[in-house]
């Protein structure tokens, strides 16, 4: 689940990139191109992706986490 909200939050940022990149009119050929709206809803985009994605990479388990949890072996 975790790689999953990771992968999804890269995606989404790398589509509000392409869409902020749009709307300077870097990339050409699209409605989007030389409209300052798609920079803003780019750079929105692009601000939500990195905080999944920083979310997704912060949650779960650590590994020193998981050491703590691991039962004890037997006393001898």
């Amino acid at each position: 689940m975790r790689i999953l909200v990771i992968v999804l939050g890269v995606l989404i940022l790398l589509a509000g990139a392409v869409w902020t990149l749009q709307g300077f009119g870097l990339i050409l050929g699209s409605f989007m191109s030389n409209n300052p709206t798609w920079i803003w809803i780019g750079a929105g985009t692009v601000v939500l992706g990195a905080a999944l994605a920083v979310f997704g990479f912060l949650s779960g388990p650590r590994i020193a986490d998981r050491t703590k949890s691991s039962p004890k072996p037997p006393a001898t």
